[in-house]
């Protein structure tokens, strides 16, 4: 990156940027810490799109970083020879959201390529499962996910609706750098675009191809009608996009007490009732647990504003009490109801696969065994789950796809689709209360019944903020020193065996022998420990964050707290 104040001063004064970015650059200019966050890079386009805090600068997320990331994947486009294929697009509540995907759309019409462009706001889950219907060499979604309100991003899909992996992520991130000027980026009108066929737009039709394809999934459909007459199920969609799709996909399958939160129905790009739109947050449940306790629901919902993610409260009938679920427990709830669901009605494919992302429960891999399932462990990012989706279904005698999650609250029940899904895992869920309400039991009475089954494992996680360029070369100080460090033991754990997936290394540190790890290079220092536990540390994709990961299997509820309190303490007493 050129010298920051050198790319301040073009920006307030090259014809290549209009007024109101000069004027909101030039409130700055006697603060330079200010100018530096703004400039000191460019915002990287990495393996999940773009991300960045919404404002002026090449650090963050306006039409001219969008524009250039836009022209350089229509170079691409136009170099493989799928113009024709089409791309299609959606996008969130988030401020700018509307305004960034009509860009999109109209930068990729101006290069020839023909566009797919939701006449509103919808989940990615959706875009994912258009790509797919539409038969489109990509997809992109305008979205930050779960991030705070300052922040928007972009994320490209390719042709079989999953997000770019390598080698194409490198390659379309190399035609995007090549774009060095912004007078580079190709412009068209939208009534010009329409007029030669080129922008298109994706209507209510495409939603009620995706409901119908989910309502296939059910298994227990006479059970969800009979019992949904009786469940009460509160649902926010956290001003985002789920409620475009979750009240009536839950009407029509038979859940007639579906409570909205009212403030938080309808999509705001500035969140006002939540500090975090993240359902894994439990302050972004408080009102839904209000509405809950009214209303006496029975399960607690929420997704995130892309709706990729969903977050649950599960109401325990012994104490009255709404107890909440991690992404790992909501996830292996729905896993095991759907698997024994599926063996029971003969459904289950005789080659049958669960993926999970490393960071992921080791319930997963008992699950697996019980079912006589092949588990893939891969890196983090829905991606990578896609990608083994995708070698599977190429291979001749390849494996089936049954279920597949990433610890971040996201999963995926079905192969219509090749990212995360709340709003399927939302009707998944819903289907499961309504079944073993059957049985005179809630979902928190069959969380437990897992345990009881399989042992109590737990996981947690750390997020250590550190922003601006300070943060990103602390995060990078404390990974070489972890990389660097053999560690034995951490905790009262011995260390069984040492990854460190970026160099592709493993070593057993029992025997002393080194393999490599087989996965994708990225920066993930994995530790396997002793009495089935584990953990891990990688810097976040897509925010100014280290994260520490870990989990254990204990002996009782009570046993596996104490074990993870314990695990977690030393973990954080290492990196620091």
């Amino acid at each position: 990156m050129k010298n920051y104040i050198e790319e301040y001063k073009k920006w307030c004064e090259s014809a290549d940027f209009d007024e109101n970015t000069k004027e909101e650059l030039l409130k700055i200019k006697d603060d330079e810490k200010e100018i530096q966050d703004r400039f000191y890079k460019e915002l990287e386009f990495g393996t999940a799109g773009l991300r960045g805090i919404i404002g002026a600068g090449t650090n963050r997320m306006n039409k001219y970083i969008v524009g250039k990331a836009t022209q350089g994947l229509a170079n691409y486009i136009l170099e493989q020879g799928t113009q024709d294929k089409g791309v299609a697009i959606s996008y969130d509540s988030r401020k700018m959201s509307k305004e960034f995907s009509l860009q999109t759309a109209l930068i990729l019409c101006a290069n020839g390529i023909k566009t797919y462009l939701f006449e509103n706001l919808r989940p990615v889950p959706e875009l994912s499962f258009a790509v797919r219907q539409l038969k489109c060499t990509a997809g992109i979604m305008i979205t930050a996910s779960h991030n705070p309100p300052k922040y928007n991003g972009y994320k490209v899909y390719w042709d079989d609706g999953s997000q770019i992996v390598s080698p194409r992520d490198k390659d379309i991130i190399s035609k995007i750098r090549a774009v060095q000027e912004y007078s580079e980026i190709k412009e068209i009108s939208k009534e010009e675009a329409i007029e030669k066929g080129l922008l298109n737009i994706i209507g209510k039709e495409m939603d009620d191809k995706y409901i119908n394809t989910l309502k296939s999934l059910i298994l227990n459909p006479e059970i969800v009608k009979e019992q949904g007459k009786t469940l009460k199920v509160v649902y926010t969609p956290l001003h985002g996009t789920g409620n475009t799709i979750v009240e009536k996909l839950l009407k029509e399958i038979g859940i007639e007490n579906v409570y909205v939160v009212p403030e938080q129905k309808d999509p705001d790009g500035n969140f006002p009732t939540v500090d975090y739109p993240n359902p894994e947050d439990k302050k972004a449940f408080k009102l839904a647990l209000e509405l809950a306790k009214v209303v006496d629901a029975d399960v607690v919902l929420a997704t995130d504003p892309d709706a990729d993610r969903l977050g649950i409260y599960a109401k325990d009938s012994k104490t009255g009490e709404y107890m909440t679920y991690t992404g790992n427990m909501s996830a292996l709830l729905i896993a095991e109801y759907r698997i024994s669901q599926m063996k029971e009605k003969g459904k289950l494919p005789k080659k049958g696969m669960m993926i999970k992302s490393i960071v992921s429960s080791n319930l997963t891999d008992a699950i697996a065994n019980e079912y006589n399932l092949k588990l893939f462990s891969v890196l983090t990012g829905f991606k990578n789950i896609g990608a083994v989706m995708k070698r599977e279904e190429e291979l001749q005698d390849g494996y089936k796809y049954v279920f597949g999650y990433e610890e971040s609250y996201g999963c995926l029940i079905g192969d219509y689709a090749r990212d995360k899904d709340g709003i399927s895992a939302v009707m998944a869920l819903c289907e499961a209360a309504c079944y073993y309400k059957s049985k005179g039991e809630t979902l928190w009475d069959q969380m437990n019944n897992i345990y009881e089954k399989y042992g109590y494992y737990k996981e947690d996680q750390v997020s250590i903020v550190l922003e601006g360029a300070e943060g990103a070369e602390k995060i990078q100080e404390m990974m070489t020193s972890m990389r660097n460090t053999p560690i034995e033991k951490i905790g009262n754990y011995k260390v069984l065996t040492f990854k460190d997936i970026d160099r592709d290394y493993v070593k057993d540190m029992v025997t002393g022998e080194e393999t490599k790890a087989g996965l994708p290079k990225s920066n993930v220092l994995y530790y396997a420990l002793e009495d089935n536990s584990w953990c891990c540390i990688r810097p976040s994709g897509t925010e100014p964050k280290i994260k520490l990961y870990m989990g254990i299997k204990g002996t009782s509820e009570e046993d596996a707290n104490k074990k993870l309190e314990h695990l977690k303490n030393a973990m954080v007493k290492i990196v620091r």
